[in-house]
């Protein structure tokens, strides 16, 4: 096994290789091949393509000679106005190096800024377009404020599905000699959530402990629930039997190291599948929410998690 992030290893040079985004890699192209683009925000979840599609754009319009011309910063960091009256304008105001017709500043998490920093950049991006254009990635388009969604193309981009993961799954698993069962490649998925990131990094930690995957090895790796586990708490509630209930789920919380939040998006996800009417789901759902903005503000995570559990047991007491 190879010492180097696989996020990097594996990384898509070029636009062919950007999963699951056909629409959004169609119009990156159309704005390469004129040579020329808008100021652009690429939003959407996390481990999707959006920071490899601006490295690619930038790779594509510059050639060898990119790194010469974009700035790249990570917003999350650098999240003032100082940043943005100091680096960021001081870049955007020189010209190009060579041939390029201008510069790009890639500015990753901008929703991480803060509200006097997006208004110092407003105006940045309106001065300076014609020596750079900004490419800003964001997780949550709706946390910057109008003005600099009104002066860029808003690429949207979706969560990758199970096939488009699977692919990647058996591309890496080929490269890397290294066996995948059926059940371990589910297993991969639901940790990962459509996060391609995250799904690298599950992937090489399992392959360091054995060249045979399993869903036990995931789960043990990703430290997340086995669903069965799951299911065996809240068929216990709903059985009316609270005490081994808590008990349960307080051993898969200790044995997992799990928070929480994290086992409140997993107990979400199992009541769905749960034999009951559908009035008593949506209540059910809507207590996980309540709990889980508790736990948020909050709330001492115990406590709060037995009152879930209660309201299972109700459930199960009224069906």
């Amino acid at each position: 096994m190879e010492s180097m992030i696989w996020a990097e290893k594996y990384r898509p040079k070029d636009f062919a290789g950007i999963v699951g985004q056909q629409e959004i890699v169609k119009r990156a192209m159309a704005f390469v091949e004129k040579g020329n683009m808008p100021h652009l925000l690429l939003a959407g979840p996390p481990g999707v393509g959006k920071t490899t599609l601006a490295l690619v754009i930038a790779k594509k319009l510059y050639g060898d000679s990119w790194r010469s011309n974009v700035l790249e910063l990570n917003a999350s960091s650098e999240r003032g106005i100082d940043v943005i009256r100091s680096t960021v304008k001081d870049f955007a105001r020189t010209k190009s190096i060579g041939n390029a017709p201008f510069k790009i500043c890639i500015l990753d998490e901008a929703d991480s800024l803060t509200r006097e920093a997006q208004q110092a950049m407003r105006r940045t991006m309106e001065s300076y377009s014609a020596t750079c254009r900004f490419i800003l990635l964001a997780n949550y388009s709706s946390k910057l404020i109008e003005p600099i969604q009104s002066r860029c193309a808003v690429f949207r981009f979706k969560p990758l599905s199970s096939e488009q993961l699977i692919k990647i799954i058996d591309s890496i698993s080929s490269s890397e000699n290294i066996t995948i069962d059926s059940k371990g490649k589910n297993a991969i998925i639901e940790v990962s959530e459509g996060d391609c990131r995250k799904l690298e990094n599950v992937m090489q930690s399992c392959a360091v402990l054995t060249n045979n995957v399993t869903d036990e090895t995931v789960y043990s790796i990703a430290s997340a629930a086995r669903p069965k586990e799951i299911k065996e708490v809240i068929a216990l509630a709903l059985a009316n039997k609270f005490v081994e209930a808590r008990s349960k789920l307080l051993d898969t919380m200790l044995s997992h190291g799990l928070a929480g939040l994290d086992i409140i998006r997993q107990i979400q996800r199992e009541i769905l599948d749960l034999q009951l009417d559908n009035s008593k789901k949506m209540a059910l759902i809507n207590a996980c929410g309540e709990i889980e903005f508790r736990m948020s503000e909050g709330s001492d995570e115990f406590i709060q998690l037995e009152a879930l559990l209660s309201q299972f047991a109700l459930a199960g007491e009224k069906s």
